[in-house]
């Protein structure tokens, strides 16, 4: 069967997290990435974290998946006429250099039009256009520059990053986006483009219910839904809500059996409006089904606290497992707290290949996520991440290099 991407090349010129998020994606769907590593080191990722001396890291290997590994020293003017023999053949170049990185390599958009005018060239930069744009980023601080972490975490303290990496990888599902777009576009037009996806926005792009939130707040003073209601004060900004939904439906997450010991021992349960009168019989307050003080949304508001402390006695008496499957059965919205190890144990989640085991030739076999976006003509091989430079002359050949030539080319120290 045919892969969505086929016949796609991309040269990867990504590092750490965001672009290779990106480029991984692109080579799930069937595209041929190449990624350009610096000789003897690699992506610097290769030895962030080990866990195991002298093998690349889990931190390289689920980052990069199907992917093809070449060395070339870039500041070698021989290796720069390779660089120069990869642009003309591929589709798309992506890089999530520091910003004008690519331009002192003697890569400038004008350059790489010059040598393949059908050229993408896609970049992850901190910021767009405006006063930080040449600032670096990482992941918190385009958590904090976007709005994630001032509207996370409790009111009473310090604002809070996400586990979940919204600026690396979330940054890269857009970056990805924006490849596959202007890839169609250049169906119809011939042209390549620039694709630019910063952190700030894409982190923003994520936030977008708080900045909902923010004209809300600035109409009206106040917002029913947040936990600061109605007994707390709202200043000028969206403040911490800690839990709450942050949607139309209150949540919260509550304790269930043994979550003196198990830190996981929570679920999050949503009170939602068509469910209500489930809620009441399950949790055993009936009363408060046609009492005029719970009986509507509106009511309930002022009265969210007492209301998630009665249902916390109720979940407390059962494992979060146990809750949910009763909670369901009445289609009352509800999730457990999953763990990383419960998560890494779900068989359900091996079946859809959500996540996979994969074996590799120098730390053996280890779990990583699949690809996300499930295709019902495009199926989803997760191969192993490359060895570093292991696919130099493979590629080289396919430029039409001859042995002899490739030869000369690595005593050069060109790869």
């Amino acid at each position: 069967m045919s892969k969505a991407l086929d016949g796609v090349r991309i040269l990867d010129f990504t590092h750490v997290q965001s672009g290779p998020t990106c480029t991984q994606l692109l080579a799930w769907f069937g595209a041929d990435v190449i990624k350009v590593e610096r000789a003897g080191a690699g992506d610097i990722t290769r030895e962030q974290l080990r866990d195991i001396p002298d093998v690349d890291s889990l931190y390289f290997t689920m980052l990069n998946h199907n992917k093809r590994s070449v060395t070339i020293d870039t500041k070698n003017p021989e290796g720069k006429l390779v660089l120069e023999a990869l642009i003309q053949k591929c589709d798309v170049l992506v890089e999530n250099f520091a910003p004008g990185a690519l331009d002192r390599m003697g890569f400038t958009w004008e350059r790489i039009q010059e040598l393949n005018p059908r050229m993408i060239v896609a970049s992850v930069k901190g910021f767009g256009p405006g006063p930080y744009e040449d600032c670096k980023v990482y992941e918190n601080v385009a958590q904090c520059a976007g709005g994630a972490a001032s509207t996370t975490g409790f009111d009473d303290g310090p604002p809070v990053v996400s586990g979940a990496q919204i600026g690396d990888s979330g940054t890269g599902l857009h970056l990805a986006l924006g490849i596959v777009t202007a890839l169609y576009q250049r169906t119809q037009t011939g042209r390549g483009q620039k694709v630019l996806a910063a952190m700030q926005d894409g982190v923003l792009n994520l936030c977008r219910v708080k900045l909902r939130d923010q004209q809300r707040l600035e109409r009206t003073g106040t917002m029913k839904e947040y936990p600061q209601y109605p007994n707390g004060t709202f200043g000028e900004a969206v403040p911490r809500a800690g839990n709450a939904s942050g949607g139309g439906q209150p949540g919260w997450i509550l304790k269930c059996k043994g979550w003196e010991t198990d830190p996981n021992a929570y679920i999050y349960f949503i009170t939602q409006a068509p469910v209500w009168a489930k809620i009441c019989n399950v949790i055993g307050k009936e009363e408060w089904a046609t009492d005029p003080n719970y009986a509507t949304p509106a009511a309930r508001l002022p009265h969210l606290k007492d209301i998630f402390a009665e249902i916390e006695r109720w979940t407390m008496t059962k494992t979060k497992f146990e809750a949910m499957q009763i909670l369901n059965k009445y289609d009352i919205p509800c999730g457990p707290i999953l763990s990383m190890k419960e998560i890494a144990e779900e068989p359900s989640l091996r079946k859809t290949g959500t996540i996979v085991e994969v074996d590799h030739p120098t730390r053996g076999k280890y779990l990583t996520v699949g690809n996300p976006i499930k295709l019902s003509d495009s199926p989803t091989e997760v191969k192993r991440s490359p060895l570093l430079g292991e696919h130099t002359d493979e590629v080289m050949t396919e430029l039409g290099y001859s042995p002899e030539q490739i030869s000369a080319l690595r005593t050069a120290g060109a790869i």
